[in-house]
């Protein structure tokens, strides 16, 4: 089934509020499968501040959380009935690669599928572009925590 999701329906999935949410829309969930994720970049984030002064590059980290984040919200809506609630943690990359800066204007897509998954992990491989050119690529292992009641 293909859902797509606002932000607001984001913080039902993702712990992480501003400053820290980075995902902006859900453009199609597939769960047990993938997920497409946006993030708008904009000169107002706060990173940029400090990276760099006067040529405003979005920190390398910050695209991988963004692409982790995606992924949560993917091992969330995949999760059996019996487990929604739980928390989702991550826990590991591998393969992270940075190919382009992403710069103030750009719009993130992330493209996140699930490689394998078990009752309390989940191992993702990710894409991010922007206007079709590879930035971003990792793959991300998650843990799924204990029922959140």
């Amino acid at each position: 089934m293909k859902k797509t999701y606002d932000v607001r329906e984001i913080m039902n999935f993702l712990p992480h509020r501003y400053p820290f949410i980075l995902v902006d829309r859900v453009i199609e969930l597939l769960p047990g499968e993938k997920i497409v994720a946006l993030k708008n970049v904009t000169i107002n984030e706060p990173f940029f501040q400090g990276h760099f002064p006067g040529i405003p590059i979005m920190p390398g980290v910050l695209i991988i959380e963004a692409m982790g984040q995606a992924g949560g919200v993917l091992s969330f809506a995949s999760l059996p009935e019996e487990k929604q609630g739980s928390i989702i943690y991550f826990m590991g990359m591998d393969k992270v690669k940075f190919r382009k800066p992403v710069i103030p204007g750009d719009q993130l897509i992330f493209e996140v599928k699930v490689l394998k998954q078990r009752a309390k992990a989940v191992k993702m491989a990710g894409i991010a572009t922007v206007e079709d050119n590879l930035v971003a690529e990792a793959e991300l292992m998650a843990t799924i925590g204990e029922k959140n009641e």
